[in-house]
Order: structure tokens, then C-alpha cells, then sequence
């Protein structure tokens, strides 16, 4: 099983680098990380664009699936969807926690929520990531 310092250096080159995605936990039940919300991912209110969410939330299902893909597979996203329900002003932080809702053998569903770092939830996503045979 990977862990997340092993992961976060995997990510640090990619978009989920680029964006500062910090893992913080990551096991086969539950992966947790934080982003700081800075200028350059907000909108024009100076609050976290949605997609700077929506993508913040698909690197966490990722990296939650691949915690429990076997040797050899890998995985991609097949279908999200998010509700928005708070705001996250730049200059703060979010926190992501991504928990399974299925986990099989050809698809696994998760669960993120995203919260502001007063504990205020921001958006619920859930996705399906398809296992890709080694």
C-alpha cells in the first residue's frame, strides 16, 4: 500500500502539485488532505473557483482508489458530481476527507467532503473510478 508521503511525491510534478495538494492521511478506508486556497484558484469573489473543488476532490477519490487497487492496476475517474455549499475565501485553507461508498473489483464510489477551515462545508462530492486491469 502506498503512503501519503509516497504519494505527495508522485503528485508534487503533476496538477495536483500545482494546485498544493497536501495528503495528510491515506489508508484503504479513508484519505485526508488540505489545500490552501490561494489566490490564483479563486473566482472573481475571492472564493475557490468550483472546479479548483471539483479537481481538489478527484485527486482524493484517485488517490483513495489507487490505496486499494491490486498490483498492477491503475484507475480513472468515470463520473462525478458535486454539490456546492459554502464558499472558502482566499487567504484560508481547505480540508478534503474522501471515505468509500463501494468498493469493488471493476469500479469503487467515494465521498468527499470539503470543508472550510472554520469546519463549514463547502461542497460533497461523490465519484466512480474505474479499476483498470494490470
Amino acid at each position: 500500500m502506498s503512503t501519503a508521503a509516497t504519494l505527495q511525491e508522485v503528485l508534487k510534478p503533476l496538477f495536483p502539485g500545482l494546485m498544493g495538494i497536501r495528503l495528510t492521511e491515506v489508508t484503504p478506508q479513508r484519505v485526508v488532505a488540505a489545500m490552501e486556497v490561494r489566490p490564483d484558484l479563486c473566482t472573481t469573489g475571492g472564493v475557490l473557483h468550483g472546479g479548483a473543488i471539483m479537481a481538489f476532490a478527484d485527486t482524493l477519490g484517485a488517490v483513495a482508489t489507487v490505496a486499494n487497487l491490486p498490483e498492477g492496476a491503475r484507475t480513472t475517474t468515470i463520473e462525478s458530481k458535486t454539490n456546492f455549499l459554502g464558499a472558502a475565501p482566499a487567504g484560508s485553507r481547505v480540508t478534503g476527507e474522501c471515505t468509500p461508498l463501494h468498493r469493488g473489483r471493476t469500479t469503487m464510489v467515494w465521498q468527499t467532503l470539503v470543508k472550510s477551515e472554520r469546519g463549514k462545508l463547502c461542497a460533497v462530492v461523490i465519484q466512480t473510478q474505474l479499476v483498470l486491469p494490470a
